[in-house]
This record gives C-alpha cells, structure tokens and sequence, in this order.
C-alpha cells in the first residue's frame, strides 16, 4: 500500500492563492459567456452567483459542512437570490420574488438551456435565460472554492470553470473574434494551479518526514516547481499554436447548429405568390398599416425571397447554402458590429394586414411589441437576420402593435452602380430559368463592358420595354399572375411585355445572376409620399437585392412606370422569340436485346449510404468541438506521459550496462515516488527499498549497490534480467490500489525533475 499523500497547511497564504485561481478561472468563464447576453443584467447575475457560491465554499470550509449540507444552503441562496439576478422582470421593486418568478427560476434550469439555441444572440434579460448562467456558476463557484480549499488535490477545483468555458462555447454563437485566446488563458492558469498545489503537496511530504529542513525543503520545491513548469510551457506552447491555427472569425459548429428551429417558411406559402391578392376585393384602398416616422420614399419589407425552383420563388431553406431559411428567436435586438447607415424608428399598428410575415424596414436593429399582445407576440417573433426577414407564429392580427429600430443603408448612384462588381453573398441556385432570360439580356447589354453595366442596361431595358398590368380590372389588358418558369418566358417573348412588379422583379432577379449577382426579391410595401403613413393594398410592390462587392446589398427597382398600353405593339419591338427546338430524325430501330436486365437498386442503395453518411456528419460535427476542447485538455497529462516513456526508454536502452542496470532502479524509485511512496531524499537504495516493503524491492537494491561499487564488468544479461525483475515490480506496486489511482500515478509530476538530487543520494554506501 502507499503511504497516504500528506496534505498542504491550509495557512492565510492558501486560503488567498487557491481563492484567487479559483475567482480568475470562474472571471474567464464569464468572459466567454459574455457573448451570449452582452447585457449588464447578466454582469450582476454572474458576479452574484461567483460571490454567493465563493461565501457558501468559504463557510462550508470554516465550519467542516458535510456535501449535503452545502447542497442545502446552495439550493436555498439559489432560490432567494436567483429571481432578482436571473430574473429580474419577476420581482417586486427589483428584490422580492414573486411566485411567477420562481416558477420560471426553476423551470429555466430544466428549459433554458434549449431555449438559449433557438433563440438569436445576444439575449440580455429575454425572459429567464439568465438562468441557465446564473445556475451553472453558482454551482461551478461552489464547488471549485470547496475542492480548493477542502481537497487534498485541491487542484482539481479548476475543472468546474473549465466546464463553464466548454458550455459558453457548445451553446455560443457560430462564429466569433478571438475565443481560443480566452481559452488558452483558463487552460494555462489551470495548469498553474496544478503545479502550484503539487509543489505544496512535496513541501509537506518533506516536512513530514524530516521536520522543518530549511534549505533542504525549499531548493526540493524550487526543483519540483520548475519541472514542472517546464512541462506547463510545452503544453502550453502546443495548445496556444494550435489555438492560433484555429479561424477565430469562421463559422463553427455548435449545438445550436444542429438543432431545428421551430419555425420553418417551408410550412407558409411564397407571399410573393399572394400578390394580387392585396389587390382584389376590395383591398386595394383597406388600410393594412399605419406607420409613424416613415420618411417619403422609403420602402417596407414583407418579405425576401431567395430560392426559386421555377415554379415560386420563396424564403430560402435551411439547407440553403444562404442559410436564409434558418429563422430564430429575437429577445430585444439584433447584433450588428460595424454596420453604418441612417438610424431610423417606426411605430408600426396592425389594421386589416394578415399574415405571419412581419413588416419591417431596412437592416433591423430592435423590435418591441407594444400591444396588448405585446408579451405573447415578443416570444414568437423569429427573424433571420441574412435576409431581414421576421415572422410572428400565429401571425399578426388587427390592433398588434410594435416598434422597431433599424440601419437604412446608403444606396449607391447609377453611375456607382454601372462599375460595381458581383459580391460574395451566397443564395440558393435557380433550378429553372428559361432561355428568354438569356436572349432578352444579350439584347439588352450589348454595348455593356463591365457587370455593373450589364446590369443597369437590364434594368433600364424592362422599365422602357415593360408595360403595367395588374388584369383584374376590365379595362386592363389580359396579364396572367404567377411567377413560374412558364409565366416568365410568356413575359419576356410576347410582342408587348406586360406584367406587374410580380414578374418583372423575378424577371430582372434571374437576369442579375445570369450577369453574376447574387440576387433575391423582396416583396413589401412602396407607398405614396402622401399616403401619411397609411399603408393600404395598392401599395403592394416587389423589387430585387443584389449583392455587389463595394457596398453590399443593393435594393434596385426593375419596375415599368404606369403608363398607358398600346394595342399593337412598337413599330421598333424589341421582341424575343423562343427558342425554336430543332426535329430531331426518328431515331434508328434499336435492337433487341438478348440479355436480361438486372434490377435496378444502385439508386436505393447509394441514397440509404448517403443517409447514413448524412447522419455520420451531423454527429462529426458536434462531437469535433467537444473532442477538440478534450484534446486540449488532456494534452498536459498526454505531455506527461510521452516524457515518462522517453525517460524510460532511455535508461532501458543505454548503451553501457551499469547504466542500464542504476536505470532500472532509477526507474523503480520513480514508480515508487509516483505511486504515493515519500522520496526520502537522504536515504540509500537498501533504505528505500524497505520503505517500500517489496521483497523484489530489496533484491533489486542490492543488485544495483553491487553493480554500482563492485570493480567487476557487469554481464550485459545480468541488466535485462533487473529490466525483466523491474516489470514485475510495476505489477506489485500496482496491487493493492484502485484504478484512479494508478491512472493518477501516470501522470504525476512527483518523479519529475528530481534525478540530479537523487544522483548524488544513490551512490552513498549502505552501512
């Protein structure tokens, strides 16, 4: 059996180093949970809960309680202080909790954490998701102060901070700025802490064996300290490069990445395929709407629209390579660094305007539903923020109410226009677009040079060439609705071109990707600069988004003006006809074939392999940053080991037998020292080896003595057989002790960094 690891005098001066590694390690936790609330509501939760759980430690620690009473007293300050710091909006004056906020205290352990993925960052206070933090470093405080201060490897107490670390970062944001360098601070105190703890833990092993040595004791420590700083830098140093060689600023894979959103536009119908509706029965002179604050030309956005498959164009899907079709959770804003425009707000009230599509302008910054619905509708508006595009589960309904904030971002000129460049933006491809697009854009960029050109030339020729139609009234010409493939190439390929904004914006949107922008349409409202902010039917529009590399998303409009429709067309038309599809001969007669077909099933095969192999990525996915932060983890321990082997394999394979043979004790001592058994600094190799209580122990003392002082050449079989003897001694020692501490003895630092000390003891003479 070991001798039982002495612990370290808890004195004034462990008391402040542990209780400031365990507050630095629980300061960078907070840290990195900073980017999921970026509110001071959640400053004073965490430094609640990080004072609370450190003064339950501390008392705890004073008065000797047992686990179950610091279980007690951390269950009843979480329910005395968790409304007022994680759940302010239920309290009394901001300090007495209600029953509400009880109830929600306790269920935002249970749910929050799932709410906290399907809902936009950051959250600040939205409802009770400071719960989830506020538990998690209560708890982490409490235990990493009472393993700090109680344990006798107290060392250990850095883990729960580390755990805190890896939750912000499974249930953070998809991309940020610099994380690996927080992370990489934790693991490098972390590691310090450890060191620190097992030089104390040696102090006291030699002041109970020697009493108080004096210089003996502290140049023991020195050596101790600095080995094992050693292997704190190269651990380091392996872990910071591979933190550097990380993208900070790239997306990530998280938890909420593979978790489904609860609103999906796919369940809703395109609202673009809706658009004369806003037209018909009556609905042309309803008010939908009533803005305040809307300045004269602004434009008000139902929807964007990306994907289009050549039958409608609608919100992209979540497996769109745009993401637009991901739809999440608003709390109170929208996080836009390093965005510029003109900050405008609106006083948005619902009349006659139906639908879950929520009107908004421009890049939007913060919602508020002041209604009487207001709390109700607050919690399922979901936005995505890629193509400014929010939405209301259930949808609005006459006298819902809201304010918004938003960025109107500066438009460019036509002459800026013409030299701009397609951007990077990525959305969804086009399935079907027909060869009228093609051929009516060659006619009208013929003299174009750069995109920019191309595209304004493409513009300018649907508002000149293009006709107004809406063909519900009687007096109007015929003009289908729709928005298909079909319906396109009839617009394009007709002696006049007539249609409304419906088809003229996808028109233009598909024109603009065959130029090389990504394009979208938007469908919303464009009203009179009269109109006072009441917003009615006929103010129906749609325009197209492009992206372009200097500035952005572009917001242009493809649309004729209203003007009256000639009966016959231009004595110059600038007229497309289809494609005509040459006849084909009739192909020759096959011949018949004498062998019997095999039953197709490649198809059912390769899409159950692709299945699974889908399933496999998901899981890659998730478990890569899980087992990424574990590797990081664990690389000090795995440093540890590979500089043990390297020790031992160097003494094992010497070229000189004696020094095989004083290797091999070498290496028994060692084991030994890392097994729990004092170095005894000062004795012989006989001492040790009855400190120890192994007879194979003495056997190998006295080989290695006579090896040593005998004037005799020693027979190189004489050191395999003491490496043969010293494999069985590993098992002996390995007798008698549980499975955590023999891993524990593989990575200790005990037997590190004590050879030159050891050198000059093992060659004393037994007497």
């Amino acid at each position: 059996m070991s001798a039982a690891t002495p612990r370290p005098r808890r004195g004034p001066v462990m008391i402040l180093v542990t209780l400031g590694f365990a507050e630095l390690l629980l300061a960078l936790a907070v840290v990195k949970l900073w980017p999921i609330y970026r509110d001071g509501s959640f400053l004073l939760a965490a430094g609640g809960a990080i004072v609370l759980g450190s003064l339950i430690a501390g008392l705890g620690a004073l008065f000797r309680w047992r686990v179950w009473v610091l279980m007690v007293a951390s269950f009843l300050v979480f329910l005395a202080a968790g409304v007022p710091l994680a759940v302010p909006s239920q309290t009394v004056r901001g300090v007495v909790p209600t029953l509400d906020g009880v109830r929600d205290l306790l269920s935002g352990v249970v749910l929050g954490w799932r709410q906290l993925l399907t809902i936009t960052l950051p959250v600040g206070d939205y409802q009770a998701l400071l719960v989830p933090a506020f538990a998690t470093l209560l708890v982490a405080s409490v235990i990493a102060v009472s393993v700090g201060l109680r344990a006798r490897y107290g060392e250990l107490g850095a883990i729960p901070p580390i755990v805190v670390i890896v939750v912000a970062i499974l249930f953070g944001a998809e991309r940020v700025e610099s994380g690996g360098l927080i992370t990489g601070t934790a693991i490098a105190i972390a590691l310090l802490w450890c060191v620190w703890r097992r030089a104390a833990r040696r102090r006291a092993a030699v002041r109970q064996l020697l009493g108080d040595a004096g210089e003996p004791v502290r140049a023991l420590g020195v050596r101790s300290l600095l080995a094992a700083l050693g292997i704190l830098v190269l651990a380091g140093s392996g872990a910071g490069i591979a933190a550097a060689e990380l993208p900070s600023s790239q997306a990530r894979t998280v938890l909420r990445s593979a978790v489904a959103q609860p609103f999906d536009p796919r369940d809703y119908a395109s609202p673009l395929a809706a658009f004369r509706s806003y037209l018909k029965d009556g609905r042309d002179d309803e008010t939908l709407l009533t803005v305040t604050g809307l300045e004269p030309g602004e434009r008000i956005r139902i929807a964007t629209l990306d994907d289009y498959d050549g039958v409608v164009y609608r919100v992209g899907a979540g497996t769109a390579d745009s993401g637009s079709g991901t739809f999440v959770r608003v709390p109170t804003t929208v996080d836009r660094p390093g965005e510029q425009g003109r900050r405008i707000s609106l006083d948005v009230r619902v009349d006659g305007y139906r639908g879950v599509w929520v009107p908004t302008v421009g890049d939007l910054s913060s919602v508020e539903f002041t209604g009487d619905d207001g709390d109700a509708l607050r919690g399922r508006f979901y936005f995505n923020r890629l193509s400014g595009t929010g939405a209301v589960l259930g949808g609005l309904t006459a006298g819902d109410s809201y304010r918004l904030t938003a960025l109107e971002p500066t438009e460019p000129t036509s002459a800026q226009l013409a030299s701009a460049t397609p951007g990077t933006a990525r959305v969804p491809a086009a399935t079907t677009v027909p060869d009228s697009v093609g051929a009516r854009l060659e006619q009208y960029d013929a003299g174009a040079t750069t995109p920019g050109e191309q595209l304004t030339a493409a513009l300018d020729g649907l508002r000149r060439d293009g006709y107004i139609s809406h063909g519900i009234d009687v007096d109007e010409p015929a003009s289908r609705s729709g928005h298909s493939a079909e319906r396109i190439d009839e617009l394009l390929t007709a002696p006049l071109m007539i249609g409304d904004a419906e088809q003229y914006a996808v028109a233009a949107s598909l024109m603009a990707r065959q130029i090389g922008f990504p394009s979208r349409v938007v469908i919303g409202f464009a009203p009179a600069d009269d109109s006072g902010g009441a917003i009615t039917g006929a103010d129906i529009s749609a325009w197209i988004e492009v992206s372009t590399a200097e500035y952005g998303w572009v917001s242009l409009d493809p649309v004729p003006e209203v003007r009256p429709i000639p009966d016959a067309p231009p004595t110059d038309p600038t007229q497309i006809s289809r494609p005509q599809t040459p006849v084909e001969p009739p192909p020759d007669e096959p011949e018949p074939h004498t062998e019997q077909n095999q039953p197709d099933s490649t198809q059912d095969d390769d899409s159950g392999d692709d299945a699974w192999l889908q399933v496999v990525l998901a899981l890659l996915r998730i478990a890569g940053p899980i087992a990424l932060g574990l590797g990081l983890l664990a690389s000090p321990f795995l440093v540890i080991v590979a500089l043990k082997a390297r020790r031992r394999r160097r003494r094992r394979y010497a070229r000189v037998p004696l020094e095989r043979i004083s290797g091999a004790w070498d290496e028994f001592h060692d084991a030994a020292v890392d097994r729990g058994h004092p170095p005894l600094p000062s004795s012989t190799r006989t001492e040790f080896a009855e400190s120890v209580g192994l007879a194979q122990s003495r056997t190998l003392a006295a080989v290695a003595d006579r090896a040593v002082f005998s004037s005799d050449v020693v027979d190189p079989a004489e050191a395999d057989r003491m490496w043969r003897a010293l494999r069985e001694l590993d098992y002996s020692l390995d007798r008698g002790l549980t499975r955590w501490q023999r891993i524990r003895s593989r990575v200790s630092l005990r037997s590190l960094g004590a050879d030159p000390q050891r050198r000059r003891l093992r060659d004393r003479r037994t007497p």
